[in-house]
């Protein structure tokens, strides 16, 4: 069985309004083919709502909270979408205000109506200013034919969640990120094509990039389809990558059947070894 899978890094623009955001995600999904099982976008890539305030220029990185307030119209409209599409949309992630305090959360909506969602479990250091709290699940998703997980960010940075999603059965990672600096790029576009070859599994790594002036920070990188680095794919992991540094799409499609045969025969089979010696982890790498 073979699955598309379609992702968008997603540019950082001035907006007036909800509705001009609106637009830009549409001009996006005019590139995104009807036939992708799934689309994926990027993390906090609703920071442009925040232009939307007229002092936004005096705004600090507590206003970040401002985002929940859009979040009822951001649900609304990606429920729409993904029924009208009939995709998998994992809608990036925004802010969702709690009595607790405020989750990085991904959205994740099936096509059908129903809305399903991850919250960031890991909080990257520079996030602590926004006063965001962490989640505390791992679980993956059957949602249309695959089974999958979420990693936002910083959680590709931390091997153990990927490996949790391999053993309940995930065969795609998704990745939403924004990362401030090429540095932050860098790290996680590297722990991505590395839990892709520890687990032997599909990742889709989707940044937010732009720059708009003020107190929104820039965002870098480009948007990837990550295979481990194995035939019958390519030699460095990356099946297909964007190439602009703008709003992009890119798809692939991904068989799951040459995904097992890797797994079982692979020049490196890290998937069943990883298995097959985990006693010895426990006794010599304890997790303090």
């Amino acid at each position: 069985m073979s699955i598309k899978v379609s992702t968008c890094q997603f540019e950082l623009q001035k907006v007036d309004t909800f509705a001009t955001f609106k637009d830009q995600i549409l001009r996006a999904f005019d590139d995104v083919p009807l036939s992708s099982d799934y689309v994926l976008l990027p993390e906090l890539f609703t920071m442009s709502l925040l232009t939307t305030y007229k002092n936004y220029d005096q705004f600090t990185e507590k206003d970040n909270e401002k985002l929940g307030e859009f979040l009822e119209e951001y649900i609304q409209f990606f429920k729409k979408l993904s029924h009208k599409r009939k995709q998998v949309i994992i809608a990036g992630s925004t802010l969702e205000p709690t009595s607790q305090g405020h989750y990085n959360t991904a959205f994740i909506f099936d096509g059908e109506g129903n809305v399903m969602k991850h919250r960031k479990t890991h909080i990257f250091p520079a996030e602590s200013a926004w006063d965001t709290i962490e989640g505390d699940e791992l679980e993956v998703f059957n949602i249309g034919p695959v089974t999958f997980g979420v990693a936002i960010c910083y959680e590709m940075e931390i091997p153990e969640i990927a490996h949790i999603y391999s053993q309940k059965g995930a065969d795609i990672i998704f990745c939403p990120s924004y990362t401030f600096t090429e540095y932050g790029f860098w790290r996680v576009r590297h722990c991505a094509h590395a839990r892709s070859i520890e687990n032997q599994l599909y990742v889709v790594h989707c940044p937010t990039i732009g720059e708009i002036p003020g107190p929104i920070h820039n965002g870098f990188g480009t948007t990837a389809i990550i295979g481990p680095a194995d035939l019958p794919w390519t030699t460095n992991g990356v099946i297909t990558e964007a190439s602009s540094n703008e709003t992009a799409v890119v798809t692939a499609e991904l068989s799951l059947e040459d995904l097992y045969e890797n797994r079982k025969s692979g020049a490196a089979t890290t998937y069943k070894d990883r298995i097959r010696r985990k006693d010895i982890y426990k006794l010599e790498a304890p997790i303090n």
